[in-house]
């Protein structure tokens, strides 16, 4: 039986890992409570004042966000490292940097692709005006990619440690730190009426080129963790 090329295999992979996710709705769930427990709470701590409320939103929202990201990302590729399938997959004749593609894939449409689609009903919470709910959107369909990236590079690296989730934090955060930068930034500026699109395209530019390197750097961190 012939191997299937490596647009077949990649489709493969990214179906595996969506079935594996659904069937631990727990843990597909763990970011969604993570960011409604938060965003329910800090109206507790700062008072449920809406102009204040309304300051805060965008920061709050992709702080949030992001930590939600983190949260998952030292699991991506922790369950296939256990069992041997992950040394499987780098010893595959299909180029390593796509398959990690997939996982990252995966990932990004069981976390950041959900957390975007709910964000306005938490938005809306917290009293964020009608009119910057697409551009919180789509920020967060950029920017959550781009974590999903980010933070495959770092479990990677700490696959073969036991406790590799602090590691990740210290590695990968001044990582995600423009990306906060600039997701908030657009939507402060639709709050205020300002344009937004520059920073949706700065965010568009960093997703493109973590799509072209950080699979690269996966495939390397992989191949690190596998040989140590």
């Amino acid at each position: 039986m012939s191997a299937p090329h490596t647009g077949q295999f990649c489709a493969l992979l990214l179906r595996r890992q969506l079935l594996l996710a659904m069937r631990r709705p727990i843990e597909m769930g763990n970011p969604l409570l993570f960011f409604t427990m938060v965003i329910v709470l800090f109206p507790l701590g700062l008072g449920p004042a809406p102009d204040k409320l309304a300051i805060f939103a965008p920061g709050v929202l992709w702080i949030t966000a992001l930590l939600s990201n983190l949260l998952t990302s030292d699991a991506v590729f922790r369950s296939d490292f256990d069992d041997g399938s992950l040394e499987q997959l780098v010893l595959a004749p299909q180029p390593l940097f796509l398959s990690a593609l997939a996982y990252i894939l995966a990932h990004w449409l069981t976390t950041g692709l959900l957390l975007a689609l709910v964000s306005p009903i938490f938005a809306l919470m917290l009293n964020l005006p009608v009119s910057a709910l697409g551009t919180l959107i789509v920020s967060l369909l950029l920017g959550t990619a781009v974590l999903s990236l980010l933070g495959g590079i770092g479990a990677a690296l700490t696959v073969g440690l036991k406790r590799g989730g602090v590691l990740i934090s210290l590695l990968i955060l001044p990582l995600y730190m423009p990306v906060l930068i600039f997701g908030t930034a657009a939507v402060q500026a639709a709050v205020t009426g300002a344009p937004s699109g520059p920073y949706l395209a700065i965010l568009g530019a960093m997703l493109s080129l973590a799509i072209a390197l950080a699979p690269l750097a996966i495939a390397a961190g992989l191949r690190i963790s596998i040989d140590a």
